[in-house]
């Protein structure tokens, strides 16, 4: 299961770019709190503290407990917006949980086992999506998915159907016909980027 961040914060005063301005030149990031039927609660957290989550990776997965007058509020990262040219954050989007609903989630794919695969022999393999759509509670939040290749030969492909999610965790929407990755040997990578090349030109 995704950890879980504590995260402190503070109501925003004012609103409006004059005011989230003065607020990052503090070192706090504007942020707000939106969802289960509630007003948007606009708020600022720590840079420093929220960039160190950031670099984690699990962020954007991951239940974050917002500390706020006294009260915690649990909350799921919905979209995190960088500057332009320093990529500090400038400003973060919380969903408000409730409870244990369903919540829609994008997790990291691990492959592992490569020694147990064609790739030992030279093939390759190609992977089609690095990232998995999943819908879940939030208590079951994966902190990635890993699929192992150990038996997979040249030309054999993997479906998200294929892999054995956590308990409770299921593709989301259309994902159920997804294909993660396939084993090529060199020479039919080679020619379907050729391919690709010809098709771009």
């Amino acid at each position: 299961m995704s950890e879980t961040f504590k995260l402190a914060a503070e109501l925003r005063a004012k609103a409006g770019k004059g005011a989230s301005r003065a607020i990052r030149r503090e070192g706090r990031v504007p942020a707000v709190i939106y969802g289960a039927g509630e007003a948007a609660t606009t708020i600022h957290v720590e840079e420093k503290i929220l960039v160190r989550q950031l670099h984690t990776g699990h962020f954007m997965n991951a239940i974050v407990e917002l500390e706020l007058d006294g009260s915690t509020i649990r909350t799921l990262p919905r979209d995190v917006a960088f500057h332009p040219v320093s990529d500090r954050p400038i400003h973060v989007d919380f969903l408000r949980l409730t409870g244990n609903e369903v919540v829609t989630v994008t997790v990291p794919v691990h492959f592992v086992d490569q020694e147990q695969s064609a790739i030992k022999q030279g093939a390759m393999l190609n992977i089609v999506a690095h990232e998995l759509k999943l819908d879940c509670a939030p208590d079951a939040i994966p902190d990635d998915i890993t699929i192992s290749l150990a038996g997979l030969q040249v030309g054999a492909t993997i479906h998200i159907a294929d892999v054995k999610l956590p308990a409770g965790v299921k593709p989301h929407g259309r994902e159920t016909g997804l294909t993660i990755a396939t084993i090529v040997a060199p020479k039919a990578m080679k020619s379907e980027e050729g391919d690709n090349e010809t098709a771009a030109a």
